[in-house]
């Protein structure tokens, strides 16, 4: 990539004129000048043993000068430079031609070739082309996927309860914020035991290029960085206006670009960050378990503060910096879902259902429930019956 020049970046090299300098008074002792042309491909690697001067003519210009090591560093001349002797160098056009200004007493030699241009752009590793299906899915108890082939990647996450994962040969149980990825043309099905219901995303999309393959079909603890991530994504799907697609597309590439430095993170690096975060996240786990296995029952932030041996306000503060919500809409949120799971059982009447959440009346919850999924529990009990 192209560096900012600037005093302290290059000051290994040489000097920068000041900004303050116009027209010709350069500052420069050079006895001889020349405007030298330059064309793609056409990259020389100069040296000269005494300082030489350069200013950039025309068009877009790159400075490149070797490190140790045989590297090069790239700068974008946009002012005027002085090289120290025996500075390995070179000057490309950005793009397609350029023209530099050379002032020295004494004339480079050419002592290599260089064929950089690749090197001035940051490129995508990873590159989505296109997202097929973007599934939130809620399953009742026990349910089987007989399972299928296809040619998009797939991706499943587990927002709820767990799930059975079967794919070459390995039955993987995924729980609440796990993630899995099948490869393409990879058979897979996916079960819940008998008393689970889960509730999960599933995307398919194409990669461009090679996939990693280090990330197929292995069982993934999502990492908090990529949660909000997933979050961002399903209010993308909501709002869903020109420019969602895009946005989904590049949130799935910075969820996969998450999985990747999680995996191959120098170990030293990895126990950084497993020091750092593992006694947050182990309090988020145990609080999210808390709260599912008790979702018929009164929930308040301190109750559950207390139950994983925190203060509510430690709590609130872990919960929106690691999930971007607080403890008590991360309640109604889970209650709101479970009323979705009673509903379809159809034991119920939506009074009950209240009660059994300890909504204070029915309107109370059915308020909350057109306020999250836009429709009312009348509404949607008749589209799952």
């Amino acid at each position: 990539m192209i560096s900012n020049l600037n005093q302290l970046s290059f000051q290994a090299y040489g000097t920068i004129e000041s900004e303050r300098i116009r027209g010709r008074e350069t500052g420069q002792k050079g006895q001889n000048r020349q405007i030298r042309e330059l064309n793609r491909g056409e990259c020389p690697v100069l040296v000269c043993q005494s300082e030489i001067w350069l200013r950039n003519n025309s068009d877009m210009t790159v400075l490149s000068v070797e490190e140790e090591g045989g590297a090069y560093h790239h700068f974008y001349l946009d002012k005027g430079v002085c090289i120290k002797p025996g500075v390995r160098f070179a000057v490309h056009p950005y793009q397609t031609r350029s023209s530099v200004e050379m002032t020295y007493n004494e004339e480079p030699r050419e002592v290599d070739r260089l064929n950089a241009g690749d090197e001035f752009r940051l490129r995508r590793q990873i590159q989505i082309s296109s997202i097929y299906t973007f599934f939130y899915q809620e399953k009742e108890k026990g349910f089987t996927f007989p399972g299928e082939t296809h040619a998009p990647l797939e991706l499943t996450y587990v927002d709820k309860g767990t799930l059975h994962s079967v794919a070459d040969g390995k039955d993987i149980l995924l729980e609440q914020g796990d993630l899995v990825l099948y490869g393409p043309n990879q058979w897979h099905m996916q079960y819940a035991d008998v008393d689970m219901s889960p509730s999960y995303i599933t995307i398919t999309f194409d990669l461009a290029g090679e996939y990693p393959p280090e990330l197929i079909n292995r069982k993934y603890a999502i990492p908090q960085t990529a949660v909000p991530v997933l979050q961002q994504m399903l209010r993308e799907m909501d709002r869903m206006d020109a420019f969602s697609p895009d946005m989904i597309i590049c949130l799935l590439q910075q969820l996969l670009l998450e999985l990747l430095r999680e995996r191959i993170a120098p170990t030293g690096t990895r126990l950084r960050t497993t020091n750092a975060v593992n006694s947050e996240n182990e309090i988020i786990r145990r609080a999210q378990q808390f709260i599912s296995e008790h979702v018929r029952e009164k929930l308040t932030v301190p109750l559950v503060a207390r139950h994983v041996d925190v203060s509510p306000s430690y709590l609130t503060a872990l919960f929106r910096k690691n999930l971007q919500i607080s403890p008590g809409e991360y309640v109604r949120r889970i209650k709101l879902q479970e009323s979705k799971q009673m509903i379809r059982e159809d034991n119920m009447n939506f009074t009950e259902i209240a009660a059994a959440l300890q909504y204070s009346t029915v309107h109370h919850f059915s308020r909350q429930f057109k306020d999250k999924f836009g429709i009312t529990p009348t509404e949607y009990a008749k589209s799952v019956r």
